[in-house]
């Protein structure tokens, strides 16, 4: 499970390069993953100090800090 979730983390990562933002809703079907896995993935994340939060209205989003962004 835990490699399961690293992987995950880092195509979150990946579209988090491209992307500004993404609401943390959509992840799950971008991924075809389960939203347990990605919300520990997102955790994963921001453990590290790689993404911010922001909310937007109703939404969550959640784009890449700009030091990952320089990467």
């Amino acid at each position: 499970m835990k490699e399961k979730i690293g992987k995950t983390a880092g195509k979150i990562w990946d579209i988090l390069q491209k992307e500004e933002a993404v609401a943390i809703s959509k992840f799950p079907k971008m991924l075809d993953e389960k939203t347990v896995v990605v919300q520990q993935a997102l955790g994963w994340l921001a453990r590290e100090d790689k993404i911010d939060y922001r909310q937007q209205a109703n939404r969550t989003l959640v784009s890449l800090k700009e030091s990952e962004r320089r990467s």
